[in-house]
């Protein structure tokens, strides 16, 4: 199974970025799928998870301002984040909890960039 995250890049503080993460190879079903990011310095922390269902889950510094969403016959998730402020700055990981015949798996994207300048 592989993530692949796109979207990243450079905006101004108030601006807007879309995120993507597709899931390909030999996937059976995707349980949660989720957005980390990690500042420098930082540790990994949570900004966005979202269920299979649709249930929903928010850092407390993102309410608001970022939406996740997915597409489950795409296996793919998104991530619309508005109202960047240079807090938001990060390198932004994608993740999957794939449903297998043992125990479900955790996945990760390859990160992607985002840089919000004041």
């Amino acid at each position: 199974v592989q993530l692949q995250a796109s979207g990243g890049g450079l905006v101004q503080a108030g601006g807007s970025l879309r995120l993507s993460c597709a899931a390909s190879g030999s996937i059976f079903s995707i349980n949660a799928m989720g957005w980390y990011r990690q500042a420098p310095g930082k540790q990994r922390e949570l900004v966005a998870a979202i269920t299979s269902g649709g249930s929903t889950n928010y850092a407390d510094s993102v309410k608001g301002r970022f939406t996740i969403s997915r597409d489950n016959a795409k296996n793919t998730v998104y991530l619309q984040m508005n109202s960047l402020k240079p807090e938001d700055t990060a390198v932004y990981y994608c993740n999957a909890l794939v449903v297998t015949t043992g125990p479900d798996r955790d996945y990760w994207g390859q990160g992607t960039q985002v840089t919000v300048s004041s």
